[in-house]
C-alpha cells in the first residue's frame, strides 16, 4: 500500500533534480559578461592627441564624464613633469591607470609610491639576423632588461604591433615566449591593436587564436581595405563587426581598447565617436553589452 507514495516521491524528487542543472546553466549563462561590456574598456591615445590639449585633471574628468574606469597612458616628453598628477588625478576618480607606453625610468618612483601596477606596452624590434631564430632572440634580447624592471615592480609587458617585422602576430607570439622562458616570468603578452593590423583583416581569426593564450589586450578600430583611412571610429569601417564577432567566437575575456588617435579632434569627441559605434555594432551582433553604452 505504501509502493504508490514512495514512487510519486522517488519520481517528484528525479524531477526536481533534472531542473535545477537547467536553471543554473541558464543563470550562468544569464550573467555571462560580455567581453565588449562598457566598464572592459581601456581608453587609449588621448594625450598627445587631442586638440583640446588637456591636463591630467580634465583628461581624467573627461574619462569619468564617459564612465571609463581603464586608462591607457600615451605620453610625450612634454608630459613628463605631469606623470604624478596623472596618477593622482586618475585614483581619486576610481580610474585604473591600466598601460603605460614604451619605459621612462621617471616612472619608476611613482608605481612604487602610489602601488600601481600599469602594463608596459612596447613594441618590438626588428632586427638583423641570419635565422628567424636569430632575430627572435636578439629582439626577446633588447627587450628583456624593461621585461626585468617590470617584473620587479610586478607589472606585466605587452608587445605591441606597430609595423614591420616586430609587429606581426607570428614574430609577438615568438619573442613572448622567449622572453618568458628567458625573465622567468609569465607576465609578457600582447597588446594587439587592429589599427596596425589592416594586412590580417582576411586571416584575423586564424591570428588572434595563435594569439590568444598570450593576449593582455585588444585595441579595436574601426577597419576599411588598404588601412583607408587608418584610424576610423568604431562602426565607420567595413570590416570591425566581423572582427569583433571572431573576438567573442574566440572566448576571449580580457580588455579591450577604444583610441583617439587623431590630434585633428577633441579627444572627447573621438571617445564619444568610439562609443556610440561601439554601441551599434553591438546591436547588430545581437549582444547583451549594447545595453551598457
Amino acid at each position: 500500500m505504501r509502493t504508490a507514495p514512495l514512487m510519486t516521491s522517488l519520481l517528484l524528487l528525479l524531477a526536481l533534480n533534472a531542473q535545477f542543472p537547467a536553471r543554473s546553466l541558464a543563470a550562468e549563462n544569464k550573467e555571462t559578461k560580455s567581453v565588449f561590456a562598457k566598464d572592459n574598456l581601456v581608453v587609449w591615445c588621448i594625450v598627445p592627441f587631442d586638440k583640446a590639449k588637456r591636463g591630467p585633471k580634465d583628461r581624467a574628468e573627461l574619462l569619468q564624464q564617459f564612465g571609463i574606469t581603464k586608462f591607457a597612458y600615451d605620453w610625450r616628453d612634454e608630459h613628463v613633469p605631469t606623470f604624478e598628477d596623472e596618477i593622482l588625478q586618475l585614483k581619486q576618480r576610481n580610474i585604473e591607470f591600466f598601460a603605460f607606453w614604451a619605459f621612462h625610468p621617471q616612472i619608476v618612483p611613482l608605481i612604487r609610491k602610489h602601488g600601481i601596477h600599469p602594463q608596459f606596452w612596447l613594441t618590438v624590434p626588428s632586427p638583423e639576423g641570419n635565422t628567424e631564430e636569430a632575430k627572435v632572440a636578439a629582439a626577446g634580447e633588447a627587450l628583456l632588461p624593461i621585461v626585468k624592471q617590470a617584473k620587479e615592480l610586478g607589472c606585466k609587458v605587452g608587445l605591441y604591433n606597430h609595423g614591420g617585422w616586430g609587429g606581426e602576430p607570428a614574430t609577438m607570439v615568438a619573442v613572448t615566449k622567449w622572453l618568458r622562458e628567458k625573465a622567468g616570468t609569465a607576465d609578457v603578452g600582447i597588446a594587439y591593436n587592429l589599427h596596425h593590423g589592416h594586412e590580417h583583416i582576411k586571416d584575423f581569426p586564424e591570428v588572434l587564436a595563435a594569439m590568444k593564450p598570450y593576449l593582455l589586450c585588444i585595441n579595436l578600430n574601426g577597419m576599411n581595405d588598404n588601412a583607408n583611412p587608418k584610424i576610423l571610429p568604431i562602426g565607420d569601417g567595413q570590416h570591425e563587426r566581423a572582427m569583433m564577432e571572431a573576438i567573442k567566437r574566440s572566448g576571449y575575456n580580457g580588455p579591450i581598447g577604444i583610441l583617439g588617435h587623431r590630434e585633428e579632434l577633441d579627444a572627447a569627441e573621438s571617445v564619444k565617436l568610439n562609443l556610440l559605434g561601439m554601441k551599434k555594432v553591438l546591436e547588430q551582433m545581437g549582444d547583451e553589452a549594447a545595453k551598457t553604452y
